[in-house]
């Protein structure tokens, strides 16, 4: 048995009440974090030191006991002590160079609150202030009692104990993403029988595997369209008005509908590539590379960036992790497009994304540029796997 992090994500549906004291704590978790966050900035230009975690709690503690900051009183304590925590890593991780230095947090962007599960035990029995229950489809949450949720109509527990709550709000809808700490049986997979698969990622098609199976790019682009006339309509509304912002809400949902496509997409091939291979084998992409590169054109940044190529990336490694499955990036340098799978011919020509068939001047072997990647790709991934030298054009 092994333990692991795994997050279950709900839609709420709150009452008025509840839904007004969850705006509240999404406001108050925003306020301590830019409060802070200009403390922070202040002090130190001043003492050119850091603003501890611990003095900012007892200065939280101070506050909440002002008469100015008495709508703090109401707000779970432990949403506003972890806007504190997140504030001090992100200056951690600014100070030690692997981040950039934080920003300020905008209403509308990225509502949020985190809350942590906490149990205590009296005569033997376990009382805890987040409380699931999956039969009766309701959520007990602090400060918020008992709420109505929708998703995972299959499910009725999981094997693990709540860790904490973030609470959050996308457009119009509430959700609560709960991780869970759970025991999982590792699967043990016959590495005798190899089933090695190799997947070339791209703008045109976004997988294209050695077997030859195409995984097109999710359409949207009625959706695009819809959000481009509504968006000309958007500017001739006079900002701030009603109709103004009925129309910018309707905006939002439709993004948020893409989002969600797109999402559901990558995990439906994701999940079909993790269980019915042991071996995976992909470059090892830098998509950010590739978007600010001077070469890349307005075309290619768009592509890259509908294709969601991150998302895939990173799905991929934790469902890999989770099956016990290998997965082998190569060097993303390696030019698998321009090399013949059939003589191992490198025609340096072939750089133009337009160029989708290709006719091998040595040995006149017609290829499909994907598809010949990919099995470029596997033969690359092979040798790294069997400790071999990857070939170096």
């Amino acid at each position: 048995m092994s333990k692991r992090y795994k997050a279950y994500k709900f839609r709420l549906y709150p009452n008025d009440e509840q839904y007004r004291l969850i705006m509240q704590s999404i406001g108050s978790a925003r306020f301590i974090y830019n409060y802070f966050l200009n403390l922070k900035d202040k002090y130190y230009k001043e003492n050119k030191t850091n603003l501890s975690l611990k003095t900012m709690k007892h200065m939280l503690v101070e506050m909440k006991g002002n008469e100015e900051y008495h709508f703090l009183k109401d707000i779970d304590s432990m949403a506003l002590t972890n806007s504190l925590e997140f504030l001090d890593n992100a200056y951690t991780n600014f100070f030690e160079g692997r981040s950039k230095h934080p920003v300020f947090k905008k209403r509308g962007v990225k509502d949020s609150y985190t809350t942590d599960c906490i149990r205590s035990t009296y005569k033997n029995r376990i009382y805890s202030n987040i409380k699931l229950d999956l039969i009766n489809r309701t959520i007990k949450l602090p400060k918020l009692g008992i709420i109505k949720i929708r998703g995972y109509r299959n499910m009725t527990g999981f094997n693990g104990r709540i860790i904490s709550a973030c609470i959050s709000r996308d457009v119009n809808k509430l959700y609560v993403s709960l991780t869970v700490k759970e025991e999982i049986e590792i699967p043990i997979v016959d590495y005798n029988e190899w089933n090695i698969i190799a997947i070339d990622i791209g703008v045109k098609s976004l997988v294209v595997t050695s077997m030859g199976e195409s995984y097109e790019k999710v359409k949207i682009n009625r959706i695009e369209n819809h959000i481009s006339a509504l968006q000309q309509d958007l500017s001739n509304k006079v900002r701030g008005s009603k109709n103004y912002n009925k129309l910018k809400n309707k905006i939002a949902r439709l993004y948020q509908k893409i989002r969600n496509k797109r999402k559901n997409y990558i995990h439906s091939i994701t999940d079909k590539l993790t269980k019915e291979n042991n071996v995976i084998i992909t470059e090892d992409l830098r998509v950010k590379e590739m978007i600010t590169s001077d070469t890349s054109t307005k075309s290619l940044r768009r592509g890259l960036t509908n294709a969601s190529i991150c998302e895939l990336s990173r799905q991929l490694e934790y469902k890999c992790k989770w099956r016990s499955k290998k997965l082998i990036k190569i060097n993303r340098y390696y030019p698998s497009s321009q090399i013949c799978s059939s003589c191992g011919y490198q025609n340096k020509e072939l750089k133009e994304l337009s160029i989708r068939k290709w006719t091998c001047p040595k040995c006149y072997h017609e290829h499909e540029r994907d598809i010949n990647a990919s099995i470029n790709i596997l033969f690359q991934g092979l040798l790294k796997l069997y400790g071999l030298k990857e070939i170096k054009v």
